[in-house]
């Protein structure tokens, strides 16, 4: 394939832009998934917010970032150097652009428009009690169009060979940084306490064997779903050992817990485990070209998430309440607790356990799911090294 050195002129002005604002995306991303983990800290350390806190400020920066750079490249697109993009944008309604800027714009809109409608929402309705109100449902998918825009941009200069060496990095930083804001979906019902119901591990099945066999599937470097699921880990890490690090106080009542800093989030999921596994399968089974490879990939995607997510994690949320966690590294034991939830014995015990026990029944239904979303991730994976515009 040819390489951005010896493309043609023009190409490799398009190339130049977009080695420009791909990590500008891929920077606006981050923001975006910072943000909202802080947010969620921030309402369960001081409870309300205004439209004007960090975190708020945090999230939109990467909104309207995203929004801008997407809009800018629409614009050379159409406009400046419309006959030479042709062949590696979309056209609506004459207007011309990649596919992934289209999703960023998108996105974007979407948050900005959210803002005022949640803060309407909360001064006709009062605090928040699920995470996912309408107007933060409308946030989280503009968020998830701004971060699934940088990936499809990335990904779709990285197949033009318009982005070199470092920029592969690119492709596996929006992944993971995707993958970590996918994963706050599940945060209600994610708690280490909750993490031996079955609810946890089907919700699980139907979300992570998506990312992992997609980057696993398009492999843009060797080990890619272990290394989007290294991303995800450090950025969980890095709230986790940051936030505390600033002092607060709960401002709404009635205050059960008397938290005196940032509360963490709840130490990430040991997604590392099945992605090396998935990546071992895809590496392996690639040496080989036979008819039903891909379902045998997924398959064995899905049968390895199962076999190792379900008892490491099992063991490990077992370690996550119990005492032993309680520190500044494992965030355990409550410490993810916020003003409103009382600390006593209760934090060192699974819940719901009566009523939502994990049998053999979920278990067959966890691998049913898995393989639905394996499938689903691995037809995105082949989407993803087929993307160019």
């Amino acid at each position: 394939m040819e390489s951005a050195a010896s493309a043609s002129p023009a190409e490799s002005s398009q190339a130049r832009i977009l080695a420009g604002t791909v990590p500008v995306l891929v920077f606006a991303a981050a923001c975006i998934t910072v943000g909202i983990i802080w947010d969620i800290s921030w309402h369960v350390t001081i409870g309300r917010d205004s439209f004007w806190t960090p975190a708020h400020m945090a999230i939109y920066l990467g909104g309207t970032l995203g929004g801008l750079v997407a809009a800018w490249i629409t614009w050379l697109a159409t406009f400046r150097h419309r006959a030479e993009w042709e062949d590696s944008t979309v056209g609506i309604l004459g207007i011309r652009s990649p596919l992934g800027a289209w999703v960023t714009m998108w996105g974007g809109a979407a948050m900005l428009t959210s803002a005022p409608l949640d803060d309407w929402w909360h001064n006709a309705y009062g605090l928040d009690v699920k995470i996912l109100s309408p107007p933060h449902a409308l946030l989280a998918a503009g968020m998830y169009g701004v971060v699934t825009g940088a990936a499809l941009l990335v990904a779709a200069a990285r197949n033009r060979s318009q982005v070199e060496g470092v920029g592969r990095w690119y492709v596996i930083l929006a992944l993971g940084i995707q993958l970590a804001l996918a994963s706050i979906l599940l945060t209600e019902v994610s708690f280490p306490n909750l993490q031996h119901t079955s609810q946890f591990y089907l919700a699980s099945a139907a979300l992570y064997p998506t990312f992992l066999a997609a980057a696993a599937r398009y492999s843009p470097i060797r080990w890619a779903a272990t290394r989007m699921a290294l991303v995800y880990t450090g950025l969980l890490l890095a709230m986790i050992w940051i936030l505390p690090l600033f002092p607060a106080e709960p401002k709404l009542a009635p205050v059960f817990n008397r938290v005196t800093h940032m509360v963490p989030p709840a130490f990430p999921l040991l997604l590392l485990i099945p992605a090396l596994a998935i990546d071992a399968s895809y590496l392996f089974l690639n040496r080989w070209t036979f008819r039903g490879r891909g379902w045998l990939q997924l398959t064995v995607a899905a049968l390895a998430f199962v076999a190792l997510f379900l008892p490491v994690q099992w063991v490990f949320s077992a370690f996550l309440i119990s005492p032993a966690a309680d520190s500044y590294w494992f965030a355990g034991h409550g410490r993810f607790l916020g003003y409103m939830a009382q600390r006593n014995e209760w934090q060192a015990q699974f819940w719901r356990l009566e009523r939502d026990p994990l049998t053999m029944v979920a278990v067959v239904k966890m691998g049913l799911i898995a393989w639905v979303a394996a499938g689903l991730g691995h037809a995105a994976g082949a989407f993803l090294s087929r993307l160019r515009r």
